[in-house]
């Protein structure tokens, strides 16, 4: 058996085997299949129910083997020249004054970074999840902190504040998960998911569900203070992260995995596992800064050694969850976040060496351009979209006069 027929059969193994499969609905509400142990009657329905089994599996075969063919073929013929490296998250936040707390003294993050826009009413601020102990010493604003910001090898959560948005008059941001909703959450992973909550419980978070709530047992949802959903992951080891907290995922609905997942090997992201569960598949992807170089093939692995080295990560994942069959609707298109009256999620974003390069590759690999390089008042930053539409920023490594207010640094 290959490398790569062992991996997909592993991925089709739920749907081989009569055990219970738990899911999460295409709103991503924490919803549960029906157990494959289904009682039946008589024996014609039980030819029924295994010819289902073996329809489904076979499905899942075919899309792995797809799969994992365009991930060899992206590797080859269509990287985006420039090192692209996954560099942010972006999230609308109503208030800085709950969110920034919630992010850095609940969730471990550190505020690195600030640009205010006042000449446009916004503000940006930027956090990640350093190393425990590592002192940040920079000042947030100030030129000094956005050289760091724009050179930094892991992933940000961008926090975007449009003034006005802290009175009480403001209804909120749209949060994701409800129906064609793309945008599902983000992650922290820890060592201990039960003792977290309850630190979280403590400090006033609230939940969307807990450890011990469905059939899911083991793993969160909790809210932060706009509603998005923060989920809560246990690391495959204890005391090999310091951290209390380390930031561990995006999580994105995608329609056709067969075209998302090269465009995003293309942009030097690398998938990490992929797994069925029935009726739908989550793949997992990592930028380069993010993998263990020593696996070398990570479609050599088992799922469960697969399922390990991602639990162990220190930076972020991007999640696409591909609810089956949506490829096969050609009306069928996700909210991407920024349509009117569902603004919440924004974009992810990528550093590059050279945008103008970098755009020139996207655009013979057919994607369009929300904007151009050389369009609107920021020049030299572009947003593309990818297959599903969601926005995806592309930035120079290194930063560039973006026009802030900045902090001194005396």
């Amino acid at each position: 058996m290959t490398m790569i027929a062992k991996r997909c059969l592993v991925i089709a193994l739920p749907l081989i085997k009569l055990g219970r499969i738990h899911s999460f609905s295409s709103a991503s509400s924490v919803a549960f299949l029906p157990s494959f142990h289904a009682k039946t009657s008589n024996k014609a329905s039980k030819k029924t129910l295994f010819r289902e089994q073996k329809k489904l599996a076979n499905s899942s075969r075919a899309l792995c083997n797809k799969l994992w063919a365009s991930v060899g073929e992206t590797a080859h013929n269509s990287l985006v020249p420039g090192r692209p490296t996954w560099q942010q998250t972006m999230l609308r936040i109503s208030d800085p004054k709950k969110s920034i707390p919630f992010y850095t003294d609940i969730m471990g993050m550190t505020l690195i970074d600030i640009l205010d826009f006042p000449q446009w009413n916004f503000k940006l601020f930027f956090l990640t999840t350093l190393p425990e102990g590592e002192k940040y010493t920079l000042t947030p604003g100030t030129q000094e902190a956005h050289d760091y910001m724009w050179s930094i090898e892991g992933t940000a959560l961008e926090l975007t504040f449009n003034y006005g948005t802290d009175s009480e008059s403001f209804k909120g941001y749209h949060t994701g998960n409800q129906e064609r909703d793309g945008f599902g959450h983000v992650a922290f992973n820890t060592d201990d998911v039960y003792a977290a909550c309850e630190k979280l419980e403590a400090a006033g978070v609230t939940f969307k569900k807990k450890p011990d709530e469905g059939r899911m047992k083991g793993l969160a949802f909790a809210y932060d203070p706009d509603g998005y959903w923060v989920e809560i992951v246990k690391r495959g080891e204890p005391n090999k992260i310091k951290n209390y907290f380390n930031f561990s995922q995006t999580m994105l609905r995608i329609k056709d995995p067969s075209k998302s997942i090269p465009f995003y090997e293309a942009l030097g992201m690398k998938l990490i596992r992929g797994k069925n569960y029935g009726d739908f598949s989550n793949y997992f992807l990592a930028s380069a800064s993010n993998v263990d170089e020593s696996v070398g093939d990570y479609s050599s692995l088992s799922d469960d050694e697969a399922k390990a080295k991602l639990s162990m990560m220190f930076g972020p994942v991007l999640e696409l969850t591909h609810n089956h069959g949506t490829e096969n609707d050609e009306d069928f298109k996700h909210y991407n976040g920024n349509e009117e009256g569902r603004q919440g999620f924004g974009h992810i974003g990528f550093l590059v060496d050279d945008v103008y390069a970098a755009c020139d590759r996207i655009r013979e690999m057919g994607y369009g351009f929300k904007k151009e390089p050389d369009s609107g008042s920021m020049k030299g930053l572009a947003f593309a979209y990818d297959p599903d539409g969601y926005s995806v920023e592309i930035i120079k490594r290194g930063g560039i006069d973006f026009g802030d207010k900045k902090v001194s640094s005396e």
